[in-house]
């Protein structure tokens, strides 16, 4: 089965569950594929203060700039805005009797968290709160391709 994060023509739309299920860990698969939330403060990535790019766990693609974080004390990585434009796509989550603003990789579909109002100190006002578990981190001059595999075989 190809890996949509390894390889660049495969749809990670067409994977069923099952094809998720050997890819993602169980928090990864919890989180991208059931919309799952990780306890706050339990993720990875919360202090990460190195330059690089935050990658989606599930397919790979660059979801976020290490310059755009910052330390909101909400328990999850804080960005203030995506990598580029299209990087995500928005959906109205109207799930725990409020309405909240769903984000999902906008190649995968892959759930990843929340976008708030609620930070006027950041250039956009906007928090885009975000599961760890739903990230891969690169560091600037790592080979992506390497840094995923790893992180699989890690999993």
């Amino acid at each position: 089965m190809p890996d949509p994060a390894l390889d660049p023509s495969t749809d990670p739309k067409s994977l069923d569950d099952a094809s998720w299920n050997v890819l993602l860990n169980p928090a990864q698969f919890a989180i991208l594929r059931r919309s799952a939330t990780e306890r706050a403060w339990s993720g990875p990535w919360l202090d990460t203060t190195a330059p690089g790019t935050y990658r989606c766990a599930g397919c790979g693609s660059i979801l976020y700039e290490g310059a755009h974080k910052f330390h909101s004390g909400c328990g999850w990585p804080s960005f203030f805005q995506e990598a580029s434009p299209g990087a995500l796509r928005t959906v109205v989550d109207r799930s725990h009797g409020m309405v909240r603003t769903e984000m999902r990789c906008a190649r995968c579909d892959g759930h990843l968290g929340h976008i708030f109002d609620d930070a006027p100190h950041t250039p956009t006002g906007l928090r885009h709160c975000v599961n760890g578990h739903a990230l891969v981190f690169v560091p600037d001059g790592a080979d992506p391709a390497e840094v995923i595999r790893r992180h699989r075989a890690a999993s």
